[in-house]
């Protein structure tokens, strides 16, 4: 029985990031399909917005380390997201931060209307560019492509012209002993400016990246109202998260 669509997508996900490109007469070899169904498979993934068809082929719309974050628990950050836009009600203005999870939140506001949203996610521009009710403001500064966002002095200093009714935080780890943290001290510092401007915080991470700090603190648990996660978080995060009053909602 040939692979479908959904299990191509993960392996084509998984050749770009590895060797930097694809060949239709590879994957149509390995898949045991026509080029035709290849070819259709691209043209589905380039209207993702994750990869460039080319002569041939295709080569990766964003850095290997997004790719590669894209593709694990696709499912359960899908969930997640839905869950985060749930929040987000008509006329309301958000700040979203750069991560994988996060910018899936844009493609579950269709439907709402005069929403403004203000980011240092490029991610994002990918779902946002779709839906005409949204407004979004990209903050300036440094562009990391393995982050798809905008990072430094620059980007910190845009965020004191705003205030917004919540912040929707990604993260890159968690501990009981750092609380919410980042793989880059730039982001950290970004990330951290976002929740001050917000009334409500509300963190949006999959369970993976807790008991897995990263290298600088973003915020220490008491000083975010929400989490938005997946069932498979430990008892020992959720005991300690509800004992600081965060609400954990999970997908």
């Amino acid at each position: 029985m040939s692979a479908t669509f959904s299990e191509r997508r993960e392996i084509i996900l998984e050749v770009l990031a590895e060797a930097g490109s694809v060949s239709v007469s590879g994957l149509a070899k390995r898949f045991g399909v026509t080029p035709v169904t290849v070819r259709t498979d691209l043209l589905a993934l380039e209207e993702e917005g994750v990869l460039v068809r080319t002569h041939g082929g295709a080569l990766p719309a964003f850095h290997s380390n997004i790719l590669e974050r894209s593709r694990r628990s696709r499912e359960s950050k899908s969930a997640i997201a839905k869950a985060a836009a749930a929040e987000i009600q008509n006329g309301d203005t958000v700040i979203i931060s750069a991560g994988t999870t996060t910018a899936l939140i844009a493609k579950y506001l269709l439907g709402k209307r005069d929403i403004h949203i203000v980011t240092n996610n490029t991610l994002l521009l990918t779902y946002a560019r779709m839906n005409p009710q949204l407004r979004v403001t990209l903050v300036g500064g440094e562009f990391r492509a393995s982050e798809e966002g905008i990072v430094g002095p620059m980007a910190v200093a845009a965020l004191d012209r705003f205030h917004v009714s919540k912040a929707f935080i990604g993260i890159d780890g968690a501990s009981v002993k750092q609380g919410f943290t980042a793989h880059f001290l730039e982001s950290a510092d970004l990330v951290h400016k976002m929740a001050e401007q917000a009334d409500e915080v509300v963190v949006v991470s999959d369970s993976s990246k807790f008991g897995k700090p990263g290298f600088a603190r973003i915020l220490s648990f008491d000083g975010v109202d929400t989490l938005i996660t997946d069932h498979k978080i430990s008892n020992e995060f959720k005991e300690i998260l509800t004992g600081v009053d965060v609400q954990i909602v999970t997908a």
